[in-house]
């Protein structure tokens, strides 16, 4: 995925949960090296819906600990897995000093019958400045080898982008998107 990026000259945002990073501390430090940002997912991959303000704490702070500790840099931003917010989590995560951050359009790309142009058409359908498109880097939570599609459609994606007149561009604080993200 780092090398597909490289190729398509596109930065991106690695949501990364703790678990892991805890498995592969060297592929996020490499992740960052690369001036890709780094940003938390929580440590375990689990929808937050039910979970109570003590767990959601631990849960973040494990995760921002473990990150932290691969990268040397605290992650700013935070998606929660299955993008589901509990407003006790929304609150927790704002809390910590974290930015929410959701996706507009997304790749579907977790899915076994997805392929390098599916994953472009729904990645890119109706683009606007801003956006927010989120694609998976690995299979860990998706079909087995699902991220070799992913990677074969960046090139296509980051095309549809320069065709709408738009390019690749990292997620700011505050003043707003940087234009259009994408997120992995």
């Amino acid at each position: 995925m780092l090398q597909a990026l490289d190729r398509a000259g596109a930065p991106a945002l690695f949501f990364v949960s703790g678990e892991q990073a805890a498995r592969h501390p060297d592929l996020v430090r490499e992740v960052a090296a690369a001036s890709h940002e780094v940003a938390v997912h929580g440590y375990q991959h689990q929808t937050r819906r039910q979970w109570s303000r003590a767990l959601l704490a631990e849960d973040t702070r494990r995760a921002l600990d473990t990150i932290a500790a691969a990268t040397g840099r605290r992650p700013r931003l935070y998606r929660p897995p299955h993008g589901v917010f509990s407003l006790t989590g929304l609150q927790l995560i704002r809390g910590l000093d974290l930015e929410p951050l959701l996706w507009s359009r997304w790749g579907r790309d977790w899915k076994r019958a997805a392929t390098a142009s599916t994953i472009a058409d729904h990645a890119t359908a109706r683009l606007h400045a801003g956006d927010v498109v989120l694609l998976h880097d690995a299979d860990h939570y998706g079909a087995y080898g699902s991220w070799r599609a992913t990677a074969a459609a960046l090139p296509l994606i980051v095309e549809r982008i320069a065709a709408a007149g738009l390019e690749a561009a990292a997620v700011r604080s505050e003043d707003g998107p940087g234009g259009l993200a994408l997120t992995i």
